[in-house]
């Protein structure tokens, strides 16, 4: 786990070094234990080391000397103290191929063997190093073979081209632009968008068609960022750089289903079960302990569960709110679980001041505002954390694969009322919505298509279409969000899925790789924390891809095979447990007055006025004040203000930030 940054057109002059330094500085709370630096003819390469694989031997960028199976390895540049490896300009040595890599490759041991069996030559222990010789074996197609999280850079120096992949999932990030200099076209890459906009050739620019989009998804739901000319390198996608400064990107997996239809519930949760004990055993490959989240939930709690099988020692952490402590929260049931399991728990509750208090370092570490409240307190969680371990187990995934969101029952409740012609439903609705009778949302639903409504799990959280219009003031393009989710809606009918299935696959394109794991990325790096996602792992995916849709939610149920296959290693109470998210008094907060004159400060400040109609936005504050909840809209714009603020005017850190502070 670590940082990676780069661009291309690069020299070996002062110049471009001092560029990659503070490319590199400004992510170093993604890697504390050391910095390392690769320049060449036509490339610049950069890192910063969480070092949990090989803690003497993996040093990045690492290079081979050439392309022969004997070739030499070698790995840079300087250690957590600064103290030069390979120069006294810290620089790596030359060689044929250079790479940089962020993530883990938990098969590493195995793909090793099967290139030293082939005759390849290693002089590390390090996941990177099986990398980069297996792409050089194998070519692009190492990518299928890899079962971990990924996002890296490979250099080839005769051809000088650059070849970047990012893994299936979208666990890491990868983050890319093109920029005009007198060398010409000039990419840019890097794990957090911070570091390409300390690259002079770039002009920094908002990008407001993202601003449309994050209205209605609540995260940036587009390829190109909120940066203007900043992309997203997909999930499951990967990209030749040529030395003309084009680029060839393309997809390398796609997903598959195989339904099993008849199989019983119990054979459904042996198979998963299996799965997510195997997949536990490789998110526990480190050389450093691993720990594990455990919040309430099934998820977190089946992971704990199965690592502490394979170490009775691990430590775990919890999270919950001032407000809720005494009551069933977060804190109590994590607590009471790793009693009954005998392992150790490390726990706080969440001060309201704490919270509003950590805002602009979390919007800053996101690189793009974000409206997920949650994501402040996964912030939390994974500072204590990171006090204790180096790694830990998440359950980030869980409910895009095996149904675990409650919004996945609607296709099943919509069947109720399928003999009912749509317009006789419609009008239905439009009835009940002006006599203000509950179940109008129901009967809307029910006579429109799925693809017509659903947009991922912003639906009925974030701002409608029809809002979004209201509120600002230019909408560049005016794409609703059906039009920008069809491309995966149409994905998902080719492979033949069902309505819940269709929601399910529009999350793990969306939902999943927009909101949830970049939070969970960015809030653990934060604190210089390696955050592993055993869910989201290969295999575990492909036996979710063969569980029918009735094995996975029913009229009163969510995640039905996943927690009966928990209870082979939870009690009975933590496996049926109902899903709950995480709960944040934001309604209450904005209705203290200390909070609702905070937030009507920010909406009547230039930044609001330029982008919104501002009478809807104190419409808005005025609606939540008086009883009704409009929480998670205000929290939108005004994350997004936040957000602003810190990148486009004062385009500083939050004070109490200082470079090189690995746990700002």
């Amino acid at each position: 786990m670590c940082g990676i940054c780069g661009f291309t057109g690069a020299t070996e002059s002062i110049c471009d070094e001092r560029i990659l330094e503070e490319m590199c500085a400004v992510m170093a709370h993604r890697g504390p234990d050391g910095e390392g630096r690769y320049l060449d003819d036509g490339i610049a390469l950069g890192h910063r080391r969480l070092a949990l694989i090989d803690l003497e031997g993996g040093f990045q960028p690492m290079v081979r000397a050439t392309g022969e199976h004997s070739s030499r390895v070698t790995s840079p540049a300087r250690d957590a103290n600064g103290t030069p490896r390979e120069s006294e300009e810290g620089m790596a040595a030359k060689g044929d191929f250079a790479i940089v890599f962020n993530g883990e490759i938990y098969n590493y041991r195995e793909l090793r063997a099967e290139l030293s069996a082939d005759g390849w030559a290693f002089e590390t222990n390090s996941d990177t190093e099986v990398l980069l010789t297996g792409y050089l074996a194998w070519g692009e197609g190492v990518l299928d073979r890899l079962r971990g999280m990924f996002a890296f850079a490979i250099w080839n120096r005769a051809e000088h081209e650059l070849f970047c992949a990012r893994d299936p999932f979208g666990i890491k990030p990868f983050y890319y632009t093109v920029v005009q200099s007198a060398r010409g076209p000039q990419v840019v890459f890097a794990s957090e968008i911070k570091c390409i906009l300390e690259h002079p050739a770039y002009s920094r620019e908002l990008n407001e068609e993202a601003l449309e989009q994050y209205l209605m998804f609540q995260f940036s739901a587009l390829p190109e960022t909120f940066f203007k000319g900043v992309f997203k390198l997909a999930p499951a996608h990967c990209m030749n750089v040529h030395a003309d400064g084009s680029i060839e990107e393309r997809r390398y997996w796609r997903p598959s289903y195989r339904f099993d239809e008849s199989r019983p519930l119990a054979d459904t949760a042996d198979a998963i079960d299996a799965a997510v004990r195997d997949s536990v055993h490789y998110h526990n490959v480190a050389d450093v302990e691993v720990g594990s989240f455990l919040s309430s939930g099934i998820d977190s709690s089946y992971l704990a569960a199965c690592l502490a099988r394979e170490n009775p020692a691990i430590r775990t952490f919890t999270v919950g709110f001032a407000e809720y402590e005494g009551e069933s929260d977060e804190v109590s049931w994590a607590r009471e679980l790793a009693d009954s399991l005998g392992i150790a728990n490390a726990s706080m509750h969440i001060s309201e001041e704490e919270y509003w208090g950590v805002l602009s370092k979390v919007q800053w570490h996101m690189d793009e505002p974000s409206a997920d409240p949650s994501a402040v307190a996964l912030y939390f969680v994974d500072m204590i954390a990171a006090r204790e371990v180096k790694a830990v187990l998440s359950g980030e995934g869980a409910d895009e694969l095996f149904g675990g969101y409650r919004i996945y029952q609607t296709p099943l409740a919509n069947a109720k009322v399928g003999w009912a012609p749509k317009g006789l439903l419609r009008d239905a609705a439009h009835v009940m919505r002006h006599a203000g009778v509950r179940g109008a949302n129901y009967l809307e639903r029910a006579s429109e298509r799925i693809e017509d409504w659903y947009y991922t799990n912003a639906n009925g959280v974030a701002f409608t279409y029809e809002e979004a219009k209201r509120l600002l003031k230019r909408m560049p393009t005016a794409r609703t969000p059906q039009e920008i989710v069809a491309g995966a809606y149409a994905e998902a009918r080719d492979l033949g899925l069902d309505d819940t299935g269709c929601m399910q696959h529009v999350d793990l394109a969306f939902w999943l790789a927009g909101d949830i794991l970049l939070k969970t990325d960015k809030m653990a790096m934060a604190h210089s924390l390696e955050s592993r996602v055993p869910f989201l792992d290969r295999h575990v995916f492909e036996i979710a891809a063969t569980v029918a849709t009735p094995q996975k939610v029913s009229g009163h149920q969510t995640k039905i095979a996943l927690r009966e296959a928990s209870e082979r290693a939870i009690p009975h109470d933590w496996a049926q447990k109902e899903k709950l998210g995480f709960p944040v008094p934001l309604a209450s907060w904005l209705r203290d007055d200390r909070y609702y004159e905070m937030i009507r400060e920010l909406f009547a400040g230039p930044e609001a006025d330029r982008f919104f109609n501002t009478e809807e936005l104190s419409r808005l504050l005025e609606e939540h004040r008086a009883g009704a909840n409009r929480s998670r809209k205000i929290w939108i714009v005004a994350m997004f203000l936040l957000w602003y603020r810190i990148y486009f005017v004062s385009r500083e850190r939050p004070c109490s930030m200082r470079a090189g502070a690995p746990n700002a």
